[in-house]
């Protein structure tokens, strides 16, 4: 577990090392640098923490795309946390969580809870927890389409707040 979990932490760190610092609020889908906003989903973030998982060259390699700036919702960081501590255990949770130094952590904002909330009564017979909701409300905040995720039922079926349907990486 100490081999993997000191690698995670290098591999994020090298995988997002050349992503500009940007401001705390985004209010567009392509940053002052010409990189396109992705809002990050759970299952890309648990992938590249276990090296075993079937998806994890794929998600290494959509991560360390130097065209997208990442967003990774607050929620989503609990629920990876969750995950990797309850899969892998308490290192590679560690080694997870000083991976994230890196990225731009997103919480949702006091205008957001309402949107979140709404989301899962819309969504309840679905349903789209408040993991998801989260990242359906940060892509409304930064005006993106983008979300990076392996949970292709959720994401192809959910519209965007602005309306349309989301773009989803990797393909």
């Amino acid at each position: 577990m100490l081999s993997r979990s000191g690698a995670f932490c290098r591999l994020l760190h090298s995988v997002v090392a050349d992503i500009a610092i940007r401001p705390v609020i985004w209010t567009r889908s392509w940053n002052e640098n010409g990189s396109l906003i992705a809002i990050v989903d759970a299952g890309p973030l648990y992938a590249v923490a276990d090296d075993d998982d079937d998806d994890h060259a794929r998600c290494v390699a959509v991560l360390a795309r130097r065209d997208l700036d990442l967003v990774v919702p607050a929620l989503v960081v609990a629920e990876v946390a969750y995950l990797v501590e309850r899969r892998l255990g308490s290192r590679a949770e560690a080694a997870f969580l000083r991976g994230l130094s890196v990225l731009d952590i997103e919480a949702p904002g006091p205008e957001d809870w309402p949107v979140i909330a709404d989301l899962v009564e819309r969504y309840a017979n679905f349903p789209l927890g408040g993991t998801d909701a989260s990242v359906v409300a940060l892509a409304d905040r930064f005006e993106t389409d983008l979300v990076i995720t392996l949970d292709r039922r959720h994401f192809d079926s959910v519209q965007r707040i602005s309306g349309g349907s989301f773009r989803i990486l990797p393909d």
